[in-house]
């Protein structure tokens, strides 16, 4: 997986549950303001990391049964899945720094 891919509820156990890196999929929506904010972030981090972490993107209109089966009740969410679990949650933006210093220790 490069930078963001998109998954849906087709794809979804196949790029995120069965990596064999961790994977940052970040849940979002067209609509959401946040969302826009945190996607560049997103991005560098996938940039920064790449050896080490895989990014998805989940568009929650699209995608409500994942939504629900995660429990995405507001967005934008960040869920590190390692190992095909939820490692850790950031919901809502954040500056760079403070992902990447929630997400080091799962790396």
């Amino acid at each position: 997986m490069s930078l963001p891919v998109t998954v849906d509820e087709s794809t979804f156990d196949a790029e995120v549950l069965n990596s064999s890196k961790p994977v940052l999929v970040d849940f979002w929506a067209p609509w959401c303001g946040p969302c826009r904010l945190v996607s560049p972030v997103v991005e560098s981090l996938a940039e920064a990391n790449a050896d080490k972490l895989s990014t998805a993107k989940v568009n929650t209109d699209e995608n409500q049964q994942l939504a629900m089966r995660y429990s995405i009740f507001s967005i934008p969410t960040l869920v590190l899945f390692k190992d095909g679990r939820e490692a850790t949650r950031l919901v809502g933006f954040m500056p760079q720094q403070v992902m990447e210093d929630r997400l080091a220790p799962y790396l």
